[in-house]
């Protein structure tokens, strides 16, 4: 990390204001040939920006910040300038000509991390934050940048690193040890670390959530009012409805947000057998859309005698009882005997919307869990899976076994799962990864 490296750290396109961050070593040398000399530390200084044969590109601010106490742990320079592509395009060969290259996408967030100013779940909160698309998700990721789940991350790890250095001790020095196999004592302590496990998993399946969103597929027979659902739902007329069954045809998709999660919303065709080979086809379009989704929201009306089964699949269904305003008696109950939870509602009036919120929130947070502690992203929810199964594996040897070479490992392969989300434990093809999904200039 020896070169420097420099690049438009604002979106493109026209604006008031155009940031140039330029972070390396040779800040000196670069800051002499651009702009004259440094600024004062943390001081805002007036200058003219220089090309390489000295002609004045632009006037605008510039901050110095010495390393370590930076944002890369590097010198970084940055320069505030007029928001033209064209200016900050000059500006960055007048950086290029002085000495720099061209950054990569997320090289300053990796520079970071390699320098110890933060750890790859805050790096990655950084890329989640810019891409937040809802309050609470903007909100979660400042927090996890803030550190909080890293520390939850951290504390669960050194607790299993604890048990793991007192379990290979025991072993090494039987003599100077007590039979702590049977008293009970880790056996008891791995259970705890399970139970902290499962809880970190939810919290992280949640903060997920907020991150890569929902996919529901609304279902159900024709003419139950699935489009009119979702056009409550996107609060506009984005599917046509009409009185007559299989008007639906493809499926119709929108974006929103329900409950503070990011939720793509499919509208699919009825479910029925047809001779119609358009409508046929868009039948088996709503059965790959259901297939895919990760809720279903199962529409039947309410004043249908004969509201069939629900909809085969191994994702949650949510009974949506539509139609309620023109029903005798409210929510009945389901009488295909499935044991799903309903919500009771009318698309048209709007009356009951307000419960579908809560049931969406219901079906993928626990109790316990609030939703937006911090965000989270695949790869984390992977890890916190394989820590939990080694040490669900620890528990299981010391239950049956009572080997405690065998629990050691396994409580190492739990911490190492653990490492790999903070990047403790990385490679570089991970870190290649998911730094090149970041904007250039981060």
């Amino acid at each position: 990390m020896t070169e420097t490296i420099c690049a438009i750290a604002t979106p493109p396109g026209r604006g008031g204001v155009g940031v140039v961050r330029i972070s390396g070593t040779s800040i000196d040398d670069l800051a002499a040939r651009l702009i004259g000399h440094l600024p004062e530390p943390r001081h805002a200084a007036l200058v003219k920006v220089l090309d390489a044969d000295g002609q004045a590109i632009d006037t605008g601010l510039a901050l110095y910040f010495p390393a370590p106490h930076s944002f890369t742990g590097e010198h970084v320079l940055e320069l505030q300038l007029h928001g033209s592509p064209v200016v900050l395009e000059m500006v960055l060969r007048a950086c290029v000509a002085a000495g720099a290259r061209r950054a990569g996408p997320g090289e300053f967030s990796q520079r970071a991390f390699l320098n110890d100013k933060l750890d790859l779940a805050q790096a990655e909160a950084i890329a989640d934050l810019i891409a937040a698309s809802s309050e609470q998700a903007a909100r979660a990721a400042t927090r996890s940048l803030d550190g909080v789940f890293s520390k939850q991350v951290h504390a669960l790890a050194d607790r299993i690193i604890e048990l793991r250095v007192y379990v290979e001790a025991a072993l090494d020095f039987p003599d100077e040890e007590i039979d702590f196999l049977a008293e009970g004592d880790v056996l008891g302590r791995v259970r705890m670390l399970v139970d902290q496990a499962v809880e970190l998993l939810a919290q992280a399946r949640a903060g997920r959530l907020l991150n890569d969103g929902l996919r529901i597929a609304i279902v159900g027979k024709p003419n139950a009012g699935k489009s009119s659902l979702f056009n409550a739902l996107v609060k506009r007329d984005a599917a046509i409805v009409t009185e007559i069954p299989g008007t639906t045809r493809d499926v119709v998709r929108e974006t929103i947000h329900l409950a503070g999660i990011p939720v793509t919303l499919a509208d699919t065709a009825g479910l029925r057998e047809t001779e119609d080979v358009v409508e046929r086809e868009g039948v088996r379009r709503a059965r790959a859309e259901l297939a895919e989704a990760d809720l279903v929201l199962w529409v039947v009306d309410v004043n249908d005698p004969e509201p069939g089964p629900p909809p085969e699949t191994s994702v949650p269904v949510l009974r949506i009882e539509n139609k309620i305003d023109l029903a005798s008696v409210q929510g009945r109950s389901d009488p295909s005997g499935a044991k799903i939870d309903a919500v009771a509602l009318s698309a048209l009036t709007g009356e009951g919307m307000d419960g579908l919120d809560r049931a969406v929130s219901e079906r993928f947070m626990k109790a316990e869990t609030s939703l937006g502690e911090f965000t989270a992203r695949a790869r984390h929810v992977d890890q916190i899976e394989s820590c939990l199964s080694h040490l669900d594996a620890a528990r299981g040897v010391l239950e049956q076994t009572g080997s405690g070479e065998l629990a050691a490992e396994e409580l190492r392969r739990a911490a190492e799962a653990l490492g790999e989300i903070t990047g403790q434990v990385h490679s570089d093809e991970l870190l290649g990864k998911i730094f090149s999904s970041f904007c250039i200039g981060k």
